[in-house]
């Protein structure tokens, strides 16, 4: 079976929680070929669009130094390992994976091409030329959950989910917190879809939820769709996924979630050029500035977004952890103890709800 992009296994977070072990030595180069390979479609409006706009990134800040080429809509399974081993033959020095199932290829061709960097995005599967990365979408999360806890006018938020994978619960629970520090009785409801994106799925969901009270949307879904549908409606509002999604419903998105991937990419283009690269383990976010926040809606008070900046400036400085108990669970059970910060592979093993989130059905 075929395993999606951010699927984490329950090793995953203590494998990605620990720096790798072990180099390749790489030679310096004068000029860097560098492949991506995407699981959608550019113009998804979403996840696959942010990594092509890091590609894009780095094709500005190197110039002539740099040749790259892509291939989308890439499947997860053996269509994959054939992209990866042709794009290393056609000279690419430095190949990004950007989605979690195509790890298994990745770990197939590598060892083939032990000249050529490899990193994957989401992945924890590493090797000598295997880098993995990885983007704190969380910490997004925190800050849409603070503009959600004072604007909800009902206290009820919902959030569009693609898979109950740790990655997305993390985010489900990061608004739920960050909400119940501004309205103690703020709840977040998940809706689970199946697929990163599919717009009929993600516009019924949201249709759903609005019926059911809910006034604010947060996803964790690819497209616009269930922001579009919060325009329809005359909802308060709802959250940008990946990309500024204002222009599908600019008086709907209260800001977004946009991930950054041109600070990580020209990095490691950087390291190649330089004959440094070596294969790392990164997990970043707000204080990389792998992590944005899109523009604040006008709609959204002045002391609203003074807070939301505040959340921000914290997770920036290292003041502030959206998970530093106390954190009780959904069943009222004790997880995280007051003044304990979760570690990361805690993080990326959670499989549990805090305290405000309904059990998804």
């Amino acid at each position: 079976m075929t395993i999606s992009r951010r699927n984490f296994v329950k090793i995953s977070g203590a494998a990605m929680a620990l720096p790798l072990m072990g180099s390749s030595a790489f030679a310096q180069v004068e000029k860097i070929k560098i492949g991506f390979i995407y699981v959608g479609s550019i113009n998804d409006n979403g996840y696959n669009y942010a990594h092509n706009q890091g590609r894009l990134y780095v094709e500005e800040k190197l110039g002539d130094k740099v040749e790259t080429v892509f291939v989308e809509n890439v499947p997860e399974g053996p269509d994959c390992e054939r992209v990866i081993r042709e794009l290393a033959q056609q000279g690419c020095n430095l190949i990004f994976a950007t989605s979690f199932g195509f790890g298994d290829s990745l770990v197939k061709v590598a060892p083939q091409f032990p000249d050529v960097a490899f990193e994957h995005a989401t992945g924890y599967m590493s090797g000598p030329n295997i880098g993995l990365y990885n983007a704190r979408f969380y910490e997004g999360r925190a800050v849409c959950g603070t503009i959600a806890g004072h604007l909800s006018v009902t206290g009820k938020a919902g959030y569009i989910g693609s898979f109950p994978i740790p990655e997305v619960v993390m985010g489900i629970n990061a608004l739920a917190l960050s909400g119940r520090r501004i309205n103690p009785a703020f709840t977040v409801k998940p809706v689970y879809i199946s697929t990163w994106n599919d717009p009929a799925k993600e516009a019924d969901a949201a249709r759903a939820m609005i019926d059911q009270g809910i006034d604010i949307i947060a996803q964790h879904t690819d497209g616009p769709a269930a922001l579009q549908v919060a325009a329809e409606r005359g909802i308060v509002g709802g959250f940008g996924q990946g990309a500024d999604m204002s222009a599908f419903a600019p008086e709907t998105q209260l800001t977004a979630i946009i991930d950054h991937w041109g600070p990580h990419y020209l990095a490691s283009a950087e390291a190649v050029l330089a004959g440094t690269w070596a294969p790392g383990n990164t997990w970043e976010g707000l204080k990389e500035d792998v992590v944005q926040m899109g523009p604040y809606n006008a709609k959204v008070p002045a002391d609203v977004v003074a807070d939301a900046e505040k959340i921000k400036a914290g997770q920036i400085d290292g003041s502030f952890h959206i998970f530093t108990g106390p954190i009780n669970d959904n069943t009222g059970a004790e997880r995280v103890a007051a003044g304990v910060t979760m570690t990361d592979a805690e993080l990326l093993s959670m499989d549990w709800y805090v305290e405000g989130v309904e059990q998804p059905a």
